[in-house]
């Protein structure tokens, strides 16, 4: 039985075709998803910068993950419109890692990644690396 499914998105649309994927599987076993990201911490000084430039009333979310904050927030937003539950979490790191200890805390029952990048024979593609270390089965999408 699946229970709980992780999916891995940078906000690309190849990456969303394999959200689409995983909302379609979590919709089919009544499985709760988590929507899962990685990000590169944004420097002090652009914060800084952006919150002093933008208008008072928005400053406050402004802050070194707002970017992918605002890719996972709209992903979950469609989940919940399919009457799924959906979590949303992101941390600083490399996608395949991030994506597995990801899956590993919420004890997810499957992950699923895109397949670009599958095609070029460079270790540390994001799918190959998933699929190598994921703490539970993986579903690769063909998204290219």
């Amino acid at each position: 039985m699946i229970q709980t499914v992780t999916v891995g998105t940078d906000g690309s649309d190849t990456a969303d075709k394999a959200v689409q994927f995983a909302f379609d599987l979590a919709e089919k076993f009544g499985a709760k998803i988590v929507i899962a990201s990685s990000y590169r911490p944004v420097s002090e000084d652009k914060v800084r910068r952006d919150q002093r430039d933008a208008p008072d009333d928005i400053q406050w979310s402004i802050n070194p993950t707002q970017e992918v904050d605002a890719t996972l927030n709209s992903a979950a937003e469609r989940a919940r419109e399919r009457g799924l539950e959906a979590v949303t979490e992101a941390r600083e790191g490399q996608p395949a890692e991030v994506l597995c200890e990801i899956a590993e805390a919420y004890g997810s029952d499957v992950v699923v990644v895109g397949n670009r990048g599958m095609h070029r024979k460079v270790l540390g593609s994001v799918p190959n690396s998933v699929s190598h270390n994921a703490p539970c089965s993986v579903v690769i999408v063909k998204t290219t």
